[in-house]
């Protein structure tokens, strides 16, 4: 295989013991290649994890692919929906034993019946849905239908068998089968979760440590909510950017793991609350509003609309870098959004009214979050109701000026904030726009090489 600079690659055996400009490297372990020109048959690469660099045999590593995004990648391919109990036997043949599949509940909506093949017989458990659990005895509990599965595949407690082979619905492709293929299924056992860094709508977050890596891992155990993020996951595999959080791996325990890069600072709405115009400099605003521009011209290069972007979905590292992160609405091409789940405040009034999300709405969210980024984390339209918002942008109005925002940023928000799409800047023009005025307050080189750019900006 020719590999080029950049390509992820995972390793598939050890090399614990390294010859003298060798990486050392465990199988299983994430690497990017960073040279080809070597000697032949081998690469420079650097460690994912521990940022080491050295050479790699290409025998010894394998490309790490991105996953498709498919609908037909389920997280449960087992799970054949509503279907009646004749169907289910029909569907297990040619009986045999340990050969499942799940089914929602005709005479009981909202439960579930797990169906086993046992002695040439088809079995129906009714899995009751109580308390925001499932159970089949009452015994034991499930968050979800995942979990339930991977029990009854190592136990037999209270069903006839360990389920031991999946009925796949037809059309349906397993996600661990792919993801394991492509490379981005992680270890649960190499995996060690620490404290609870953030509760969100649709599940937690932990800080972790994944194979000597920090991580931060958001564990989603609604099984409707995890195959929705399961989309998330097969665009994030694509992406590769400096100015975007980066997808480590997938585990699939007890619901869904998205595994990502820690990023010890907290979302920049957040980190600009809590430190304030005292700590933080017009510079380091700048250079904030430029990492996000970096990334959103990125994904408008990829054809992709955010369509959440606001600074609770920006992410700021260990050493102040601003990345953007939670692409759970991200779509090539966005025209159903689930109105409810919405973000009034940064959502174009054309995508609010006619359902029509583009990158230049992703650039009416951008003024938004430069107003936000300006005022130091202050919500936008304060003290405006939803509806309040909805009418009056709908009638021309604009948020004012954050105080001692400089004159050509908040120009750049009303560019931003233009009534019509076509009239709003791309991000390559923004981006152009904030480096101009980056280069204008920019220390000079000795105040630069003393200071840094981002010295302000302290934990």
């Amino acid at each position: 295989m020719n590999w080029s600079a950049g390509v992820q690659c995972v390793t598939k055996c050890d090399n614990r013991k390294p010859k003298s400009g060798e990486l050392a490297y465990r199988k299983g372990h994430i690497l990017t290649i960073i040279d080809t020109s070597m000697r032949k048959g081998y690469y420079r690469a650097r460690h994912n994890a521990t940022g080491e660099e050295g050479l790699i045999n290409s025998n010894n590593v394998r490309e790490r692919a991105a996953l498709r995004v498919d609908p037909s990648l389920s997280l449960m391919p087992w799970f054949h929906g509503k279907i009646s109990g004749p169907e289910a036997v029909s569907k297990l043949q040619p009986a045999e034993d340990g050969l499942f599949l799940v089914r929602e509940s005709i005479r009981h909506p909202g439960d579930y019946v797990l169906c086993v093949s046992f002695s040439g017989e088809v079995v129906h458990y009714r899995v009751i849905y109580q308390d925001n659990k499932l159970t089949v005895d009452y015994k034991q509990y499930f968050y979800n239908l995942i979990d339930m599965i991977e029990f009854y595949s190592r136990n037999n407690d209270s069903i006839v068998t360990t389920l031991t082979k999946p009925k796949k619905k037809q059309g349906a492709k397993s996600a661990e089968v792919e993801l394991c293929k492509t490379g981005w299924l992680l270890d649960i056992t190499k995996l060690t979760l620490g404290e609870n860094i953030g509760e969100g709508e649709f599940g937690a977050v932990y800080r972790g440590e994944y194979m000597g890596q920090k991580v931060a891992v958001k564990i989603i155990k609604c099984d409707v909510t995890a195959q929705a993020f399961l989309q998330e996951t097969a665009v994030m595999t694509k992406l590769q950017h400096k100015n975007l959080v980066r997808l480590l791996g997938v585990i699939l325990h007890k619901g869904l793991h998205i595994v990502t890069e820690l990023m010890t600072k907290g979302n920049l709405g957040n980190f600009l609350r809590t430190r304030g115009r005292l700590v933080i400099t017009c510079v380091q605003l700048l250079r904030f509003a430029l990492d996000v521009c970096e990334g959103m011209e990125y994904l408008e290069s990829k054809k992709l609309v955010h369509r959440d972007l606001a600074t609770r979905n920006v992410l700021v590292s260990d050493d102040s870098v601003a990345k953007v992160s939670d692409f759970g609405l991200t779509k090539p091409d966005s025209k159903q959004p689930d109105k409810a789940m919405l973000p009034v405040k940064w959502t174009a009034p054309e995508a609010l009214k006619k359902e029509k999300f583009s990158t230049k709405s992703d650039v009416w969210s951008f003024g938004v979050l430069l107003w936000e980024i300006f005022s130091y984390g202050r919500q936008p339209y304060p003290k405006m109701s939803l509806k309040e918002v909805k009418e009056k942008v709908e009638g021309g109005y604009r948020m004012e000026a954050p105080e001692e925002c400089p004159a050509d940023i908040y120009s750049l928000m009303r560019l931003c904030w233009e009534q019509e799409p076509r009239r709003r800047p791309g991000f390559p023009k923004l981006r152009e726009k904030l480096e101009q005025e980056m280069v204008k307050r920019r220390p000079g080189p000795e105040a630069e090489l003393q200071e840094g750019i981002r010295s302000g900006c302290r934990s």
